[in-house]
């Protein structure tokens, strides 16, 4: 009776799954059903629930995970080693396929109610109505050009104000300011109940190359804050644009360029296009390496210093982690609809060349 009523409850989570995926095939019902009225309501209240916390509840979370699933590892290799036991049976058999099952379901469930199905909206493209066609090498040279310049001149008012990066706290109230600004231009952007904490596991994020991710199970923003200071601002940004929903990176990375763009404070200008540049650059180098090392010879030598710091940084903290870390992440992006794993980030170059062709300004 009990492996009967296990079955069932199997059946009902599988069911459920089938109905996630069903529903998350077109775009636009995802988009005008999940995307825009039941995700902006739970992530709200997510936000409201665990933000006036100090620290990342969804770190506590990710700890409490790696000790149980430690666990786990333990007590299968005592099965299997210590004990020596040599034959399964059936009743451990369908007992592990159950909890297997159990788990799988569970998680694919959360997640995506909470928030994955944005993987398959229609997204920023269709809100502003971006024609994302293919772009020309000159195309591309352009976005490269106007990025110096915007990053030449935001370092310089920098350099001339002395201005010095914000303490962490001041920095999360800054990205908070950066979002109300761009949704007066966008109100689709709005953002409220702020909820960005630090990661606690930023050293990890060192050696595994993360700056910051977004936790569906708490609604927080995490940012890993002992990465150079420079980075930060944007890094914010791209996590709260998560968390309002867009799931791709690569949309990520557009919102939140918007958002630090439309910021009264340099510092974010400055972080979000040195990032856009290094996107940009590595694009036109894959198609005309020349002109990539002539746009990087026009940055400013502090600028090029500020690159150095976050290179040494990096080589740093290299460890044999990483390239691990990246081909799983790249694999869960394919698997999320970014066919190009973790290059899905660059994509970005074609949302603000688009961008530029139709507003005129980056």
């Amino acid at each position: 009776m009990k492996i009967k009523k296990k079955g069932i409850i199997i059946i009902i989570l599988l069911f459920i799954s089938l109905l996630i995926h069903f529903f998350s095939i077109n775009a636009e019902r995802v988009e005008n059903n999940y995307s825009t009225n039941i995700y902006p309501f739970i992530a709200a209240k997510f936000r409201i629930l665990f933000g006036w916390i100090p620290f990342s509840v969804g770190d506590i979370l990710w700890l409490v995970l790696i000790i149980f699933l430690a666990k786990q590892l333990y007590l299968f290799f005592v099965f299997l080693l210590i004990k020596k036991r040599r034959t399964i049976t059936k009743e451990t058999a369908i007992q592990s396929m159950y909890s297997f099952l159990f788990f799988t379901t569970i998680f694919y469930i959360f997640f995506n109610v909470l928030w994955g199905i944005n993987y398959n909206r229609q997204g920023i493209a269709r809100q502003l109505d971006l024609q994302l066609k293919a772009y020309s090498l000159d195309e591309l040279k352009t976005i490269n050009r106007l990025l110096v310049k915007k990053i030449n001149e935001s370092k310089q008012i920098l350099v001339k104000n002395r201005t010095a990066y914000p303490s962490t706290q001041k920095l999360f109230v800054m990205t908070e300011k950066a979002y109300k600004n761009v949704e007066n231009k966008f109100p689709f952007l709005q953002y409220h109940s702020c909820s960005i904490k630090q990661s606690m596991w930023g050293w990890l994020g060192n050696y595994t190359g993360f700056l910051g991710y977004y936790n569906p199970a708490t609604g927080e923003a995490q940012v890993n804050t002992t990465v150079p200071k420079f980075s930060q601002p944007f890094t914010a940004c791209h996590e709260v644009a998560h968390q309002l929903g867009y799931a791709k990176e690569m949309e990520a990375n557009f919102v939140g360029y918007l958002a630090a763009a439309s910021s009264a404070d340099t510092v974010f200008q400055y972080s979000v296009y040195t990032d856009l540049f290094i996107y940009a650059n590595r694009t036109l180098y894959f198609a005309d390496s020349s002109s990539a090392f002539y746009y990087r010879r026009l940055l400013l030598s502090s600028v090029l210093d500020d690159y150095k710091e976050r290179r040494k940084f990096n080589q740093a903290h290299t460890s044999f982690v990483e390239p691990i870390f990246r081909s799983a992440y790249g694999l869960f992006l394919i698997s999320n609809q970014q066919p190009n794993g973790i290059l899905s980030y660059d994509e970005v170059t074609g949302f603000i060349i688009a961008y530029y062709k139709k507003f005129g300004i980056i």
